[in-house]
């Protein structure tokens, strides 16, 4: 790994750095404020000989004293000098084992000076004890010093400096604490990252999605929250970074194959809560945002979500037409978006997918497809049932969705052996709620709108047919629609126009059940019937 990776490791995984840190500093300033504060005082003992007459014999003397010194040392931090000074102070609390441990005796090198540190929780014991503890090894060192014949010691011990009652605790040291734990957290939190990004397989890269499904990708749509309250976005009023991911998307649609492009799609995923049904949604309401009309079919029969999303009837639709309760005309519905048609599940069948294998489902799909310009369809996950790979194989191919962070190679890559071994083709691959900032994230919003605001005229009133034309985009016709039966503003001989809103109009909506509606005629590119002549409703593009 370079650098780069690091930074770029650091920049993706940012938080789990900041969260080790702040354990590591809370951690260590809890132990702090945890601990017994322990209080030290010290001592200082000089260490003589006698002197000598000549210059040689003072010079022996010295370095007897400092050979008596390192000894002196060790005597120091004994049990036997402890237990004498526990013995002069009355304290039964204490074992000469436990007050060695807390004794610290230290000489500097060519010196006769020894330091002697005792440590206690008490600031007064920790002085008495070390006052004591040197005033014991004083008679402790004559005693030892004094030949058994006797006489003189041949050395001697001196209390140059007793101790005083120490102010403030050498334990613990907050501030050191506080420093020690930031840099290991520091350090501990890279560490996590790293490891937690080697660890990763999730998908998260355009190359990584490209090279397991083997195909391109046809899509990046970033996370939008709004999405979570209300799956569908209204093209005609949005021009957020989501809508224009979408859009971009439109126009790949339409590269896939320029001689042949696809028009019967499924929407499809690895695992539930990818995005399937949003993406399908506003894929299907892109199209017919462009002009096109486009039917939304809720293939997915065993969690059916397109239904709910969109506010339309699912007691029937696609699993009534496929037992043959019902005609295909009476059960799709318009939505209250121009352009856009749903089909929705129906009632549950208990076996869904042998019903969408069977060749009345691709009779159904081929009705659709010769009643509309798109038709995309809801499908259920590929790796849980085999229904969307049944579908894929009967239409145009599959459009295959990748969670960014969530879908994990092996999933993409099970998902689309599963599609091929069925014989369906994979159009291309969308990946679903990218992050809106760091690296890679989309900033649609910014330009789009930073533009429009200022280039843009003064506001337009809305258009009466729902604004699903680009702006600066020519008017186009309104698309007719065939005779249909019953309706007070249809007349012989003549064709019925679509609601403007479909929302609004109470002869769609009243129902508890849909009523038969008349076939959706994909607008012609050719110029129209001339003469008041009338569109023969067998005529399709």
């Amino acid at each position: 790994m370079e650098v780069h990776d690091y930074l770029r490791i650091l920049q993706a995984r940012w938080k789990i750095v900041a969260v080790t840190t702040v354990v590591a500093v809370l951690g260590a300033l809890g132990a702090s404020l945890l601990t017994t504060p322990i209080y030290q005082a010290s001592t200082r003992l000089f260490v003589s000989t006698s002197s000598g007459a000549s210059v040689n014999e003072i010079y022996q003397g010295n370095l007897f004293s400092q050979q008596r010194v390192a000894s002196y040392t060790k005597l120091l931090t004994g049990t036997t000098l402890a237990q004498r000074t526990l013995d002069r102070l009355g304290l039964s609390d204490l074992t000469p084992s436990q007050l060695a441990e807390k004794v610290t005796a230290s000489s500097a090198p060519d010196t006769v000076l020894v330091d002697v540190k005792v440590d206690d929780a008490s600031p007064e014991r920790a002085r008495d004890l070390a006052n004591a503890l040197s005033d014991e090894f004083v008679v402790m060192a004559r005693e030892l010093e004094t030949p058994e014949n006797g006489g003189e010691p041949t050395a001697r011990v001196v209390v140059e400096q007793h101790a005083d009652t120490p102010a403030t605790p050498v334990s613990p040291k907050t501030k050191r604490n506080l420093a020690l734990g930031f840099a290991v957290g520091l350090l501990l939190g890279i560490a996590l990252a790293v490891l937690r990004d080697r660890l990763d397989n999730t998908v998260k890269d355009r190359k990584t999605v490209e090279e397991l499904a083997h195909t391109g990708l046809v899509g990046t749509i970033p996370l939008d929250k709004e999405r979570q309250e209300h799956a569908a976005i209204a093209f005609q009023e949005s021009n957020s970074g989501s809508a224009e991911a979408y859009r971009e998307m439109r126009t790949n649609l339409k590269f896939l194959d320029v001689d042949n492009p696809p028009r019967v799609i499924v929407v499809t995923s690895a695992l539930p809560a990818e995005g399937k049904t949003t993406t399908a949604i506003n894929t299907a309401l892109v199209l017919a945002e462009a002009g096109h009309s486009v039917v939304l079919v809720e293939g997915d029969l065993r969690r059916p979500r397109v239904s709910k999303y969109l506010g339309v009837v699912g007691d029937v639709g696609f699993s009534t037409v496929l037992s043959g309760q019902a005609g295909l005309e009476d059960v799709l519905q318009p939505s209250q978006y121009e352009g856009l048609w749903v089909l929705a599940s129906g009632a549950l069948p208990p076996n869904p997918s042998e019903l969408l294998g069977s060749d009345t489902a691709k009779h159904v799909i081929d009705d659709l497809r010769a009643r509309f310009e798109y038709v995309i369809i809801d499908g259920s996950p590929v790796l849980p049932v085999t229904d969307s790979v049944v579908l894929a194989a009967a239409t145009d191919g599959a459009l295959l969705i990748a969670r960014h962070g969530k879908t994990t190679r092996e999933q993409l890559s099970r998902a689309v052996g599963n599609l091929g071994s069925a014989g369906a083709h994979l159009l291309g691959t969308i990946m679903t709620m990218t992050p809106n900032k760091g690296r890679g994230a989309y900033e649609y919003r910014y330009y789009y709108e930073s533009d429009v605001k200022k280039d843009a005229p003064a506001q337009q009133p809305a258009q009466p047919t729902g604004g699903r034309r680009h702006r600066g985009e020519p008017t186009r016709p309104e698309p007719y629609r065939p005779e249909q039966e019953g309706h007070d503003d249809a007349q012989a001989g003549q064709h019925y126009r679509a609601p403007q809103a479909y929302s609004a109009e109470s002869a769609y909506r009243e129902q508890s059940v849909p009523t038969a509606v008349s076939r959706p005629v994909a607008p012609s590119p050719l110029p129209g019937p001339r003469n008041g002549s009338v569109v023969d409703p067998g005529e399709q593009r």
